[in-house]
């Protein structure tokens, strides 16, 4: 369905970009339509916009869900109206109009990542 090999697809899960469900008799993985457009459009933005999946890794920590994931009805959802706090946080409150599961989301699955500034001054000598 989306033309990778299974050990791309477990690398993205090990990486944290996708946690698809677990069949609780066989433990094989479940991807449900939100995984598998996830994975494409990861997959689009390691190869065609020239991420590394530590850098989308980082995005995901830093990054609102509707930009990571080019959202087509952000203006309609809270979670872009209230840009400031995470769409997990605003879904414990208020639905928001992601179709998957937070626990299935890259960016709640980094969601424990530090959140520091990523282009603060360096400090001390370089070089």
């Amino acid at each position: 369905m989306v033309n990778l090999s299974q050990k791309t697809i477990r690398d993205y899960e090990k990486m944290g970009m996708i946690k698809p469900k677990r069949d609780l008799r066989t433990n094989n993985r479940i991807y449900s339509d939100f995984e598998v457009e996830q994975i494409r459009h990861i997959t689009y933005l390691l190869h065609r916009k020239g991420f590394t999946l530590q850098c989308l890794r980082r995005i995901f920590q830093l990054a609102p869900c509707w930009n990571i994931f080019d959202c087509e009805v952000k203006e309609r959802c809270p979670a872009f109206q209230s840009p400031a706090l995470p769409c997990y946080e605003i879904r414990k409150t208020r639905e928001t109009l992601c179709a998957g599961a937070c626990e299935q989301c890259g960016v709640f699955i980094n969601r424990a990542g530090k959140r520091e500034k990523v282009l603060e001054r360096p400090r001390g000598k370089i070089g």
